[in-house]
């Protein structure tokens, strides 16, 4: 058993990402699809959430979006295996990313219920996850979407589904 003392067992992991768009107006001037394209080839940086755990867009279309994701010992629980947290991150992104694609400018979401179901577990060895996010129903009010996590074999590693409120942004004075 290691101590709290012994640095030989410590890890280390770095975070580099942009500061968030300060003008949120300009964000919203585009059309959610339009941002995520945007992130997809580059233009925009990716929100700093994203780096906690590698997350990379492979594809976005209208109502359904693929991402994906690198798990490794950073984020770990107790017993070894790759935090709930992780999971519903991913699939929170992946469902919330589907509804923004919908969505016009001027327009954005939250995320009020987000319900997870672990499958299978995730380790530093399942190597990158991929995540499927797709529109069930939109709608100007209240938008709903699933989501799950693979791993390179296709199997199923947990999926989830979300409620999405729709808000129009803040007026701009």
């Amino acid at each position: 058993m290691t101590s709290s003392s012994d640095t030989s067992a410590l890890g280390s992991r770095t975070l580099q990402y942009h500061r968030p768009e300060v003008d949120k107006a300009k964000l919203f001037e585009k059309t959610g699809i339009d941002q995520l394209r945007s992130l997809l080839s580059g233009d925009t940086p990716p929100p700093p959430m994203s780096r906690h755990i590698d997350m990379d867009f492979v594809s976005v279309a209208v109502g359904d979006v693929v991402m994906t994701a690198h798990p490794d010992e950073s984020h770990y629980n107790l017993i070894g295996s790759v935090h709930g947290g992780f999971f519903a991150t991913l699939l929170d992104s992946a469902c919330g990313c589907a509804v923004h694609s919908t969505l016009p400018a001027g327009v954005g979401f939250t995320t009020l219920e987000l319900k997870v179901s672990f499958l299978r577990p995730i380790t530093a060895d399942t190597g990158v996850v991929t995540a499927h996010g797709w529109v069930t129903k939109p709608g100007r009010n209240a938008a709903f979407a699933e989501a799950d996590i693979r791993d390179s074999s296709g199997r199923v590693l947990a999926t989830a589904t979300s409620t999405c409120l729709v808000i129009p942004a803040a007026p701009t004075p």
